[in-house]
């Protein structure tokens, strides 16, 4: 065999399978290349979600912390003993107004209802009407209150012939002075709302005693009681 065809014969025939896997080689190289561009681009998305996950949350607890400060949502005031009770002018039944000046130098008895002609208000109003007349002669004025409209206090007092003076406080603005406006739960969802309360005024206007979360039966004769032994 010659020089020439024994140079020839040494070269790899582009046949054979070390040459396919030479030509193979770039070809996986370059495969690789999209999988590598596929994590980064995966990973790059993580973060932007985790990101925007964060910022939600930052939002959630901006917005919950701003609700806790708005004075809209804050607790009521509570009432203290002694204290001066505070001065209101409001529409009652049957046309006019009611003042707490209207009532100087005798005692107070202020019943905040939740809603007139439910069945606990309407047991409530009955039984101070039951005893208005031992309240007079105690020397002790008795009003209810609720945020019902006139009209729907006034149906209320026909309906059941009650005989206490109805107030209306549709801006609430008296029941959150006396502490009877605030956050209420029902079916485990909290809402601003009447908390039933009572509170007696002395002859002095200074408050004598708060009832909170009151409990309709045998309520207004522990509240007669209390104000025959001022």
């Amino acid at each position: 065999m010659s020089k020439k065809s024994r140079k020839k014969s040494s070269k790899t025939p582009s046949g054979s399978p070390t040459a396919k896997k030479e030509a193979q080689k770039p070809r996986a190289s370059t495969q690789t290349r999209p999988a590598k561009t596929q994590r980064a681009s995966a990973g790059k998305s993580s973060k932007t979600k985790a990101k925007a996950a964060s910022h939600r949350a930052a939002s959630k607890r901006l917005k919950s912390s701003e609700q806790t400060s708005n004075p809209e949502s804050a607790p009521a005031p509570d009432l203290t003993d002694g204290q001066k009770a505070p001065a209101f002018r409001l529409p009652r039944d049957g046309g006019g107004e009611v003042t707490l000046s209207d009532h100087a130098g005798q005692k107070l008895v202020l019943f905040f209802y939740p809603r007139a002609d439910t069945p606990g208000c309407t047991r409530e109003a009955i039984d101070f009407t039951r005893l208005a007349d031992a309240f007079t002669a105690a020397g002790t004025a008795v009003l209810g209150i609720s945020a019902d409209p006139l009209k729907a206090q006034e149906k209320f007092r026909d309906k059941h012939s009650l005989g206490v003076p109805l107030i209306s406080d549709e801006k609430h603005e008296m029941l959150e002075a006396y502490g009877a406006w605030g956050k209420k739960s029902m079916y485990g969802k909290i809402f601003l709302g009447i908390l039933r309360t009572t509170v007696l005024v002395g002859a002095d206007g200074k408050v004598v005693k708060v009832w909170r979360n009151v409990r309709v039966d045998g309520h207004a004769d522990e509240v007669l009681a209390t104000a025959r032994s001022l």
